[in-house]
């Protein structure tokens, strides 16, 4: 018959062994609760909020920025493998969304925009920054094309009216109009030619 001292031992022996596992599990359960209170919060509806992202390459070198600044601006710019700003896709302070090419050296090349929502205009420059070309649709639906000299001066104008009546008009490079042919409203045709003395040239010939 088992004696009253080794009954108590095997009790006591029970008792350390329920403190070991009732321990553990406690331990496991902190764990648990640590782990939980660290586990990153995802944002509501998977939105990613920040006011500005930069991406860099292996070197370090930034690549792409997505910026919102003050005022209303806001927009991407994509660097080079130098980290040179060559291309932005952005909306200024006043609503119209841009799109602009330049060189490594920061010069615009070219650039689209669009202006109260229905204007958009296309330039293209030197690598001096002097615009050379321009094709744009106005607000009053009249349409332009214009290509300038070196010093940005418009020599050439192609363009519409409102009606979409044609015309070409030649400049000096004082700005005076010294040819100009146009087909009106009316589909009536008109060239009108102007000397330097102030000579007029005219044809359909003005009736006497």
């Amino acid at each position: 018959m088992e004696s009253l001292e080794s009954r108590v031992e095997q009790l006591e022996r029970r008792y350390h062994r329920s403190r070991l596992v009732s321990f553990v599990a406690l331990g496991f359960g902190a764990l648990g609760l640590g782990v939980a209170a660290w586990r990153p919060v995802e944002p509501e509806g998977g939105e990613l909020v920040a006011s500005r992202l930069t991406l860099r390459d292996s070197r370090g070198l930034t690549r792409m920025t997505l910026s919102a600044q003050e005022g209303g601006e806001g927009g991407l710019v994509m660097h080079d493998a130098e980290g040179r700003p060559r291309a932005l896709l952005g909306v200024d302070s006043g609503g119209s969304p841009r799109l602009r090419f330049a060189t490594a050296e920061g010069v615009m090349l070219a650039e689209l925009t669009v202006y109260a929502n229905e204007a958009p205009r296309l330039a293209l420059r030197q690598l001096g920054g002097t615009e050379f070309f321009s094709v744009s649709l106005l607000p009053d639906g009249s349409s332009r094309l214009e290509l300038a000299d070196g010093n940005g001066r418009p020599r050439a104008i192609l363009g519409a009216d409102a009606q979409g009546a044609p015309g070409l008009f030649l400049v000096d490079n004082k700005g005076g109009s010294r040819a100009s042919l146009r087909v009106s409203p009316g589909d009536e045709p008109s060239l009108v030619l102007e000397g330097l003395a102030g000579t007029l040239f005219r044809a359909p010939a003005p009736v006497q």
